[in-house]
């Protein structure tokens, strides 16, 4: 049945979609404050809301209130009874394969996530069981090649980039698929769909036909990113740090396109690894990059770096505007030195296990009025530990911008506050309000009202 702008269907999963006990189909359906169905729910109308324009969780749910998701056994298998999802998902009632292939994604990830993992094996530290569970995600959803060379490119951006930085970045796809690199994202629109674009007009030419075009988010993201048409293999990371932990896990390079906060976000905590003295001679290539007219972008958030943490940080990355040759070429060179590196010390293509993540970058930070007091921005803390309290702050504003509980948050007890000490407060504001003056904070950038509040002093 289907109108102008809903749809209600019956979706069956694919062949490749295993069989559910009625336990998991129960836990599923459970709509107590411990089950899982109200996650599910969001999750799946975010991949049903595919090239939705609004980047507030808040909003969507609020426009599709009438939406529902149940699931029914049929045939000894499952089926999908969808009622008034986005009409866009949809072609002559029927839905969109890629589109039901993420919604079965959705529903393989949540599932096991909250299965019981085997964590506390002998002779893991709290740190390594969190990376063994990253790993048993990533492997669960089959995203992991073990013999191919390294060619996986992270790529990370802003969702609500001008069009003449969205063509610039299939530009830069394109160049990165014609020396047959793969893409990896945070799977939404923007600078996470144009790499990816690009890219397969390349894989076309050059006749790959196993392009990889990977989209990693977590459930307090994805509604405000729905994964993008190119995406071919989804996955959902429990949250935000372990989504991050996958992207540097998986990738082999990262390139920054502009955005916002939580492309800032991004970058402080990959610096903030590469700092950390265990990491100093592992090689990420890192590189910045944009159209000619995008260089304020990267003047702001690489004079923060500079003030805040160091020249040392600056040298771990390297910005190129306006050349998407040079990007790829500079990728395909410095790929060729992560193999070498892999082999040398015997680790694997596929997964980096060798690179030191600590235990504060692993352990989820949720941005409560509360918790932000308790942030420490001092000069008193080593560039690594530093890094890692400013991409804890810069999460907040992500949250208090696009994420459901982050906006309500805002709504009932105000801005957030961001105490540290006053120079690194003095060049955080000044990076913001860079955003700011860029319109870079949000789609609605002309109505943009900041979830934050800059206080010197701890």
């Amino acid at each position: 049945m289907q109108n102008e702008s809903f749809v209600s269907a019956n979706v069956t999963p694919p062949v490749s979609m295993p069989s559910l006990s009625p336990h998991e189909v129960a836990r599923l359906q459970d709509d107590s404050a411990s089950g899982l169905y109200h996650l599910f729910r969001k999750c799946c109308l975010a991949v049903l809301n595919t090239g939705s324009e609004i980047d507030s969780t808040k909003l969507i749910l609020e426009r599709f209130k009438d939406f529902d998701i149940r699931i029914t056994a049929k045939n000894q298998s499952v089926q999908l009874e969808i009622e008034n999802a986005p009409a866009s998902a949809f072609v002559d009632g029927e839905i969109i394969e890629g589109i039901k292939e993420h919604l079965f994604s959705v529903l393989r990830d949540l599932l096991y996530m909250k299965q019981s993992y085997d964590l506390v094996s002998e002779g893991l530290s709290e740190s390594e069981a969190i990376t063994h569970r990253v790993f048993q995600m990533v492997r669960h959803a089959n995203v992991m090649v073990p013999k191919r060379k390294p060619n996986l490119v992270v790529c990370w951006g802003g969702h609500s980039i001008s069009r003449y930085e969205y063509d610039y970045t299939k530009k830069v796809g394109y160049e990165l698929g014609l020396r047959g690199m793969d893409i990896c994202t945070g799977c939404g629109p923007g600078a996470m769909k144009g790499p990816m674009k690009g890219a397969t007009i390349s894989h076309a030419k050059q006749r790959l036909t196993e392009g990889v075009y990977l989209g990693i988010t977590e459930p307090g993201i994805i509604a405000a990113e729905s994964p993008n048409p190119i995406v071919n293999q989804l996955v959902i990371m429990p949250d935000i740090e372990k989504r991050l932990e996958a992207f540097v896990r998986l990738g082999h390079a990262i390139i920054v396109f502009p955005g916002g906060a939580g492309t800032a976000e991004e970058i402080l905590y990959l610096l903030g690894i590469l700092l950390h003295e265990k990491n100093r001679d592992v090689p990420y290539p890192l590189i910045f990059t944009g159209p000619e007219g995008s260089e304020n972008y990267f003047a702001v958030v690489d004079a923060f770096i500079k003030m805040a943490l160091g020249e040392e940080a600056a040298q771990r990355y390297k910005i190129i505007i306006g050349d998407p040759i040079a990007v790829a070429a500079e990728v395909k060179a410095a790929m060729q030195a992560v193999t070498d590196y892999r082999r040398q010390t015997h680790e694997a293509y596929h997964y980096n296990w060798g690179l030191h993540i600590p235990e504060a970058f692993q352990k989820p930070f949720d941005p409560t009025h509360e918790n932000m007091e308790t942030l420490n921005i001092s000069r008193s803390l080593n560039d690594s530990e530093l890094a890692g309290q400013l991409r804890r702050a810069l999460s907040a504003i992500v949250a208090g911008n696009v994420k459901e509980p982050g906006i309500r948050a805002i709504e009932a007890f105000g801005p957030f506050k961001i105490h540290g000490d006053a120079d690194i407060m003095a060049g955080l504001d000044d990076m913001l309000k860079g955003f700011i003056t860029q319109k870079r904070m949000s789609i609605d950038h002309e109505n943009y009202v900041p979830c934050y509040e800059i206080v010197t002093g701890s």
